[in-house]
C-alpha cells in the first residue's frame, strides 16, 4: 500500500525557468506573463532557477515537478540535456522546452523526451504557439488523469483505473484496477471534487466513492465488483445507489 499526502492544485499551471543568465529569465517570464494576461482563465506560477543544480535539488528533496520547464542548454555547471536526463531518471514527466543559441544538441533533446527545442532569441509568436499547444495538451491530459502526491512524488493516476475510494480514518484509500492501493492524506470531499467531472463516480454513504463501471451487481446488502470483491453497503445507501446505477447505464446506452 502506498502512502500519499494529497492533491495537486489543478487550477494553476506551474512553469519553471532554468537559465544562468538573469536577463534571459526576465525575457522569458515577461513573454509568459503577457501570454497569461491575454488568455483569461489561465494562471501561471513561475519559478526561476539560475542553476540546474538548484532545480535538481528541488526535484529530489521536495518532489518538485512543474507542468512545463524552459531550460537553457548551455549552463556552466551542467548542460541542460544532462539535467533533463537526471529529471527523467527521477521519474519526472515534466514537459521540457530547451532554449539555446545553437541547434547543435537538437537530436539529444529528443533523447530526453523534450517537448520543443527553441533557438534564442525566441520570438514571442513562437513561444505563444508553443503555449497554445501546451495548454491544449495539458487540458486533455487533465481530463484523463488525477495528479496526486504519492510516496513523496507527484504521480498521474488514470481515472479509468480507479475502482473505488474508501475512507480509513483521516486518510482515504484509493483502490486501482491492478490491485494497487494508494493512501491519501486528504478528505473524501476533496476526492469527490476531483472526480466530479466523471459521471461514473458516485458517493456511497460517508465512506465510499464507487466507479459504476466496475460494479457487476448489487443488492440491498452489498456491491459485487467485477474483480470478485464485495463491499457491504452502508445502511440506507441502496436505494440511491440503485437509482444512480440504472440512470447511468440507461443514459449511456
Amino acid at each position: 500500500m502506498r502512502a500519499g499526502t494529497g492533491k495537486v492544485n489543478l487550477l494553476m499551471y506551474r512553469i519553471a525557468l532554468c537559465d544562468d543568465e538573469a536577463e534571459a529569465l526576465n525575457k522569458t517570464e515577461r513573454m509568459l506573463r503577457k501570454y497569461e494576461a491575454e488568455h483569461p482563465g489561465t494562471e501561471f506560477a513561475v519559478d526561476r532557477f539560475e542553476s540546474a543544480d538548484r532545480l535538481l535539488f528541488m526535484a529530489a528533496e521536495e518532489s518538485y515537478m512543474p507542468d512545463l520547464l524552459f531550460m537553457d542548454i548551455y549552463m556552466p555547471e551542467m548542460k541542460g540535456i544532462e539535467a533533463a536526463g537526471e529529471l527523467r531518471s527521477m521519474g519526472s514527466r515534466t514537459r521540457i522546452v530547451f532554449l539555446t543559441t545553437s541547434k547543435e544538441h537538437a537530436l539529444e533533446a529528443f533523447g530526453v523526451d523534450a517537448a520543443q527545442y527553441l533557438v534564442k532569441p525566441v520570438a514571442a509568436e513562437r513561444l505563444y504557439q508553443l503555449m497554445d499547444r501546451f495548454l491544449e495538451e495539458a487540458e486533455e491530459e487533465r481530463r484523463r488523469y488525477l495528479l496526486l502526491r504519492i510516496e513523496g512524488r507527484i504521480q498521474r493516476v488514470p481515472v479509468n483505473d480507479i475502482v473505488y475510494c474508501e475512507a480509513q480514518g483521516k486518510t482515504q484509500c484509493l483502490h486501482l484496477s491492478d490491485g494497487v492501493q494508494h493512501l491519501l492524506r486528504m478528505t473524501m470531499a476533496e476526492i469527490c471534487g476531483m472526480l466530479s467531472p466523471w459521471r461514473e463516480f458516485v458517493r456511497v454513504g460517508a465512506a465510499y466513492i464507487m466507479n459504476l463501471d466496475y460494479i457487476d451487481n448489487l443488492n440491498a446488502q452489498e456491491i459485487s465488483l467485477n474483480s470478485g470483491t464485495k463491499i457491504y453497503l452502508p445502511r440506507g445507501a441502496y436505494k440511491t445507489l440503485k437509482e444512480q446505477y440504472f440512470r447511468y447505464y440507461c443514459e449511456e446506452n
